[in-house]
């Protein structure tokens, strides 16, 4: 995007455990304002350590919108959850995203995906359907509701990203998605076999996976996380809409 500050090819050759290194360690060297369309307060920021400058997205616990249905200063938390999450089924869905003190006190630092705005989910062909199908996955996973199609980027390198999981990890069925292409059809045999994984560590009280959700959540939305694996596992299929709202609004 041309009105973004270009810190070089952000993060070819930087492994995903230096990004976060710099993300969690770095100090935050600039603040280029607030980021357009953003319910919450959103900023794009420079962070650098060591000589390795990041353009990262922060979004200050301070400057969540409080909302009926998710108690009020978590939405930071779930957008460390879904990262954590992404990682452990090893999807590379969620860009890598730290909880740390800002120059706007506690929240999630998220590292920015050079994309073209033009370009999203409504402008996909069907080369994109396999990354597609494991996004959909996963916005179930965390029982995602606010799947909108701005929130799908391509980056230079035909990955797909997913960002915006504040609101997410509800103990109550919550999906609003605009990704229902699959639904009702088999979830591939890999993906499933990831979610088993995800099953098995939630349900083992000293894994470590476990833990750090804990620490993020609460205690019945981490249950409702095993409980959306287990219905995965037993259908084997993709959620197809239900009754109530189904569809983000606006989709964009």
């Amino acid at each position: 995007m041309s009105d973004i500050p270009n810190h070089g090819d952000q993060p070819v050759g930087l492994s995903p455990a230096r990004i976060l290194e710099v993300l969690e360690r770095g100090e935050i060297i600039e603040e280029y304002g607030l980021m357009r369309w953003s319910s919450n307060y959103t900023f794009l920021i420079a962070i650098c350590h060591q000589n390795t400058t990041l353009t990262a997205v922060y979004k200050p616990q301070k400057g969540e919108r409080p909302l009926w249905d998710f108690p009020d200063g978590t939405l930071c938390y779930r957008e460390r959850a879904a990262y954590l999450t992404s990682e452990f089924l090893g999807w590379e869905i969620v860009p890598p995203t730290v909880l740390r003190e800002g120059k706007r006190g506690i929240g999630s630092v998220q590292l920015y995906i050079d994309h073209d705005p033009q370009i999203n989910y409504f402008s996909f062909d069907e080369t994109l359907h396999p990354q597609l199908r494991r996004l959909a996955a996963f916005d179930y996973m965390v029982n995602n509701a606010d799947r909108k199609g701005g929130h799908c980027l391509l980056d230079s390198q035909g990955h797909l990203w997913g960002i915006d999981h504040g609101i997410t990890f509800h103990h109550a069925h919550k999906l609003r998605t605009v990704i229902w292409d699959f639904a009702g059809q088999p979830i591939p045999d890999p993906l499933l076999a990831d979610v088993e994984r995800f099953y098995t560590a939630l349900n083992d009280h000293d894994s470590l996976f476990r833990q750090s959700l804990c620490g993020l959540l609460a205690a019945n939305e981490v249950q409702a996380s095993v409980n959306r694996a287990r219905h995965l596992l037993r259908t084997q299929r993709y959620p197809t809409p239900g009754p109530g709202p189904n569809y983000p609004w606006p989709p964009v």
